[in-house]
């Protein structure tokens, strides 16, 4: 039975279940400190390194979409691979990405009038400056959004009501996710964007992730399908920092809202992690030194990315300080 939009569950991530995983230093004093949880699993899917409690509950936010994505390719639907990218993406709202969007709505007799996620203004600073009113087509879930309409077309399912927790689509993705994460769900809860999102704990999400990034034609053939497609069109999935990091590791990451971060190597190994606070800035900086550290991606490399993609630390805009990966 799943629990939903009730109280939090007892076992989900609290202070105590999390260790320091990084710190911004400024002027030779620790100014912030990022408390959170980890884990890291082997190409083989074992367990290789944990921080804190990474058997307690979180909401794994964006991070969710890879499997909300493979079950709209399962229900029927076929999507260009910037479309199957947008599905899975919490985009910046550019035109680009917009245009992708609307593409994947017209090629299902669709409109932008049928989204029900909610109005926004683009991230993207160029498509921001050009709009006139936040719009449904530059939320950073559109093209998720589009990709459900576009299966309940194929499928014959409601329109109007396909995020609510009962919708035949609904119901296949939360058979998705227990399949992926190999767990039953104890809560679930209503993302941002209005989708239900489904608590679960980073274990289970790295077991999920790994799935995904480990599939090949034969055994997966959606899952292998969508990282084909982020590897080949990493700058529609996430921040333009994000997409460097992939480009330049070979990685597939991608951040969620409140803290959430997912990150594989070219070799399977999978990091997923959860700042306490819902930060997002120490994201990068600690999945790619754990990754690093597991020998999964060369440190070097690592290291170059996280210093053209890390917030500064500055002062009369100049280096005072760092943000950077470290444990208690």
């Amino acid at each position: 039975m799943v629990n939903v939009a009730s109280s939090s569950p007892a076992n989900a991530l609290t202070v105590d279940d999390t260790v320091q995983l990084a710190v911004l230093e400024r002027s030779g004093m620790i100014e912030s400190r990022h408390l959170g949880a980890a884990v890291v699993l082997t190409p083989d899917g074992r367990e290789l390194r944990r921080l804190g409690n990474p058997a307690a509950l979180i909401y794994p936010r964006s991070t969710l979409k890879p499997m909300q994505a493979i079950t709209v390719l399962r229900s029927g639907v076929t999507l260009t691979e910037e479309q199957l990218v947008l599905a899975s993406a919490s985009h910046t709202g550019s035109q680009r990405h917009q245009d992708v969007a609307a593409s994947t709505l017209a090629a299902y007799g669709l409109s932008v009038d049928d989204l029900r996620c909610p109005p926004d203004w683009p991230a993207d600073s160029d498509a921001r400056r050009a709009a006139e009113a936040p719009t449904r087509l530059a939320m950073n879930c559109s093209g998720k959004h589009a990709s459900f309409l576009a299966a309940c077309v194929v499928n014959g399912w409601p329109l109007e009501s396909y995020l609510e927790h009962d919708h035949p689509l609904q119901s296949r993705i939360r058979e998705t996710v227990v399949e992926f994460t190999g767990t039953e769900l104890a809560h679930e809860g209503t993302d941002g964007c209005g989708a239900p999102v489904f608590a679960m704990s980073l274990v289970s999400l790295a077991t999920a992730i790994q799935r995904v990034v480990t599939a090949t034609v034969e055994n997966d053939p959606h899952s292998h399908a969508l990282v084909s497609a982020i590897r080949a069109h990493a700058w529609g999935l996430d921040m333009p920092q994000v997409a460097e990091a992939m480009d330049a590791l070979g990685i597939i990451a991608k951040r969620g809202a409140e803290g959430v971060l997912i990150a594989a190597a070219p070799d399977g190994t999978t990091v997923t992690l959860k700042i306490l606070d819902g930060s997002i800035r120490p994201l990068l900086p600690v999945g790619l030194s754990l990754l690093a550290d597991a020998g999964a991606i060369d440190a070097d490399a690592a290291a170059a990315v996280l210093a053209s993609t890390t917030e500064k630390v500055l002062g009369r805009g100049l280096p005072v300080g760092e943000l950077r990966f470290q444990l208690a």
